[in-house]
């Protein structure tokens, strides 16, 4: 199989992660729930991957990053611990339902919404967030990368104006982080939030979130934490008051063995090679008949992602052709992105989105082009 659906989530994992989390289950006891070694060590564990995260987004201290199943959790715990009835929050159209259900959820109880628009290309007007801004706006919502056209948005520009303004800014960064730089002081983010199984390069079941000192965030859930028993209340200090109940350390172990590997690999050069296979794809794939790419390609800066259709087939038939007759593996269909989808015009066909990966070769970008193009030949 040729797998290029990274964007749903890297198939192909350094061999450090499984033997991370190999290790981690043989030996891990439950952090902050004894003082034996098997205890210890799984709190120095989950402490040294904190550090790593915290290092790896250039955060202030690794007590501000909160670790949670998945991005999805991050969102919601982010957007339903901060906003209140009254409040306004903006937000885009390029969003993940990650981000728009809870906002959503949130609107019914009485939270404003404004959702701001694209062009045809899935490219933002970076005015329309300031001229969107009320006296009662209390934060900008936004992905850093769209999931359906791989664009990037310029979340340091919006985070100067939410500066500027006195605004929290929260960022879903599920398709860029691990492979496009984040620095949340420079780029002026309030809220991070992350999974661990994309660009990461980690296990299923882990993500998190920073959270930058001095912003409040109240908790999704409540429960144990291994101190402060007696309390009636879920203790209020970070990052335990974000994280109620056992931590995945399994899980942990192994993002920190793949954060590790990126860090020593590069993360400029695995931006590079992604990136670089992204356009020889483009590139072959541009002019076959009937082909219709969504997205800017006008730099190639961007998340190694591209959706197309070819004339007016089904996307999920042409996924499915794809992997019956050539082995490749993609994602057709609305990508949880309804909004993006209803500005391309593409909610009745869906989409077909390669999604390419540091593992992925030329020799397999070559066989997608390939396949793409005898496709494309019978429209």
């Amino acid at each position: 199989m040729i797998y290029l659906d990274n964007a749903a989530t890297t198939l192909k994992k350094p061999r450090v992660v499984a033997e991370a989390v190999a290790e981690a289950l043989c030996s891990m006891g439950n952090s902050g729930r004894g003082a034996h070694g098997s205890a210890l060590d799984a709190s120095r564990g989950i402490y040294e991957t904190r550090v790593k995260l915290a290092e790896f987004f250039h955060g202030e201290d690794p007590r501000q990053i909160v670790f949670t199943c998945n991005s999805t959790e991050a969102l919601n715990t982010a957007i339903k611990g901060t906003l209140l009835p009254g409040d306004h929050v903006i937000t885009t159209v390029l969003e993940h339902n990650s981000v728009l259900r809870p906002l959503y959820e949130m609107e019914d109880r009485g939270v404003e919404l404004t959702i701001l628009g694209c062009d045809e290309k899935g490219r933002l007007n970076y005015g329309d967030f300031e001229a969107a801004i009320r006296k009662n706006t209390r934060m900008i919502a936004c992905t850093h990368g769209s999931n359906v056209t791989g664009n990037l948005v310029d979340v340091a520009r919006i985070g100067r104006l939410a500066r500027e303004k006195e605004l929290l800014f929260l960022v879903d960064a599920s398709q860029s982080a691990g492979i496009i730089p984040i620095d949340v002081q420079e780029m002026g983010i309030d809220i991070l939030c992350f999974t661990g199984h994309k660009g990461l390069l980690g296990p299923q079941g882990t993500g998190g979130m920073y959270v930058r000192p001095g912003v409040r965030v109240r908790p999704l859930k409540s429960g144990g934490s291994g101190v402060q028993t007696y309390l009636r209340s879920h203790p209020s200090e970070m990052p335990t008051a974000l994280e109620a109940g056992t931590l995945n350390g399994h899980g942990i172990a192994g993002l920190g063995a793949a954060v590790g590997y990126i860090q020593e690999t590069g993360q400029d050069t695995i931006r590079r090679k992604e990136q670089e296979l992204l356009k020889r794809f483009y590139m072959g794939v541009r002019e076959v008949p009937g082909i219709k790419i969504y997205g800017d390609f006008g730099s190639f800066d961007r998340c190694a992602v591209i959706s197309l259709n070819l004339g007016d087939y089904d996307s999920s038939e042409v996924s499915d052709e794809l992997f019956r007759t050539y082995g490749i593996a993609t994602r057709p269909g609305a990508h949880c992105a309804p909004l993006m989808h209803r500005a391309l015009g593409t909610v009745e066909q869906g989409a077909v989105r390669f999604s390419f990966s540091y593992e992925n070769t030329e020799e397999e970008v070559d066989a997608a082009v390939a396949a793409v193009k005898e496709l494309g030949s019978d429209l």
